[in-house]
């Protein structure tokens, strides 16, 4: 009886440290608002206002000009997972240099609306980005683009090369075309994904895509916002907006048209990064093949004449978040 007694009580010390351990595990996230009302950005954020599709729409931005002012500008394009506050550092860095920093939230994302019905296209979103510019008298500026902001990036620069000084790919996403190997699914197969999304998940998501599970506290951040978008009762909207930028992202590539990139080019390639769209649905030897940043690097300088190379080693997908300094210093070099 004494044995079985000791036995119970061991198994349920166990079961408490076990528990206490998940609770200490978890990161407290606070549920955030449709377009991150309670979520404070670096900078003061101003609005557009768009008619798209038959809605009303607002797009926030970030402007901010330095006192040093050079007379050059810089736009960010954010990428799939994020908003322009993930720019903040490299923002601060741009502005002690002197440029005039613009951060868009793209329709869809971070503090701008999030469209009941839209057809998300990245000549609309580049419109849409132009208009930013167009409201602050701005007719010339450097464009990066990091992850999905790069496809953005690449396609605003096809459309609008008179405004484009110098253009720079920040370990963007659709280097490849996916749909050559990778099945396509409907938006409603993102949507029940995005349904399921939660912190854990997320987590572990860029832990393991971003960061090759070498997780650092600063990166808690940009979980968060997702997390927090998860407890938000209007998250089924988020959802769909995010499905449906999938969509968009699959099935409209840039890669076919970098040749026609006529700025200066800087490509700054994360080399530890392998991110591909849907490469889990793909066939177990495709997936050796996608995302392999280190030779898709290289095969789009040599698309874009004259375009500039930096591979930085074991640095995933987020250079500017992960490796700040091996970012920021051949950013400067090239906008000088």
């Amino acid at each position: 009886m004494k044995q079985t007694l000791t036995a119970l009580f061991t198994a349920m010390l166990l079961l408490v440290s076990a528990a206490s351990t998940a609770v200490a595990q978890q990161t407290p996230v606070q549920p955030l608002g449709l377009c991150l009302e309670n979520y404070t950005y670096p900078y003061a954020v101003k609005y557009i206002s768009l008619q798209i599709q038959g809605e009303q729409l607002k797009m926030a931005y970030m402007d901010e000009q330095p006192a040093n002012y050079n007379g050059h500008n810089i736009m960010l394009l954010h990428g799939k997972n994020f908003g322009g506050a993930y720019w903040a550092t490299t923002a601060k860095a741009l502005l002690a240099a002197g440029y005039r920093v613009i951060i868009p939230d793209q329709i869809g994302f971070g503090k701008s609306s999030k469209p009941q019905h839209i057809q998300y296209t990245f000549q609309l979103l580049a419109q849409n980005t132009k208009a930013i510019l167009d409201s602050l008298h701005i007719t010339k500026t450097s464009v990066l683009g990091h992850s999905m902001g790069g496809m953005l990036a690449t396609r605003f620069t096809l459309m609008y090369p008179q405004i484009v000084e110098k253009f720079i790919l920040e370990n963007p996403i659709g280097l490849e075309d996916w749909k050559l190997k990778v099945p396509y699914q409907p938006v409603e197969a993102w949507y029940k994904n995005e349904l399921k999304q939660n912190y854990a998940s997320i987590r572990k998501y860029q832990s393991e895509s971003y960061y090759d599970n070498k997780w650092k506290p600063a990166y808690d951040e940009w979980v968060n916002i997702q997390a927090g978008w998860t407890l938000s009762p209007e998250y089924a909207r988020i959802a769909w907006n995010a499905a449906l930028t999938y969509d968009m992202i699959f099935t409209q590539p840039v890669c076919y048209e970098f040749e026609n990139i006529k700025a200066p080019t800087l490509l700054i390639i994360g080399q530890r990064d392998r991110t591909a769209l849907g490469k889990a649905q793909a066939s177990e030897e495709d997936r050796k093949t996608l995302g392999n940043y280190p030779a898709l690097g290289k095969l789009t300088q040599q698309k874009i004449k004259g375009a500039k190379l930096v591979p930085i080693d074991n640095v995933g997908h987020l250079p500017h978040i992960e490796a700040f300094d091996k970012f920021i210093q051949p950013l400067l070099a090239f906008l000088q």
